[in-house]
């Protein structure tokens, strides 16, 4: 099960403009201890709980269970390899931007990225 959560991706999202993003914490099922933290972000979905359901599914196939920790909006520019995280999910609460971002850092690492509380 271990292999299966090293297999997931910490980050997708889209490849720019302002967008919803979930902040979600994936584990094998049954328990284990060992969890990992994933972003996704996508301009397809109206709400955040839509990000929520298209992953889901796809994450328990692969005999993991996962929870939304919150959810706030990503702002993508990749021209000027800017990522700014900002907002909050009415259905799910605000993410932790803090974790969002250093996820966000490890993959976008010649990226200049920020977060605050804002709401736009």
């Amino acid at each position: 099960m271990a292999d299966n959560l090293s297999n997931v991706s910490a980050v997708e999202i889209d490849p720019e403009g302002v967008f919803k993003y979930i902040l979600v914490r994936v584990k094998a099922k049954g328990g284990a201890d060992e969890y990992k933290d994933i972003v996704r972000g996508t301009k397809n979905a109206e709400f955040h709980n839509h990000i929520f359901e298209k992953i889901k599914p796809d994450l328990e196939k692969l005999g993991l269970e996962c929870n939304c920790l919150g959810g706030g909006k990503i702002e993508h520019n990749s021209t000027e390899k800017k990522i700014r995280v900002f907002g909050l999910s009415t259905g799910f609460g605000k993410a932790d931007h803090s974790v969002a971002v250093e996820k966000l850092k490890a993959v976008f690492t010649d990226y200049e990225i920020t977060w605050s509380d804002d709401k736009k």
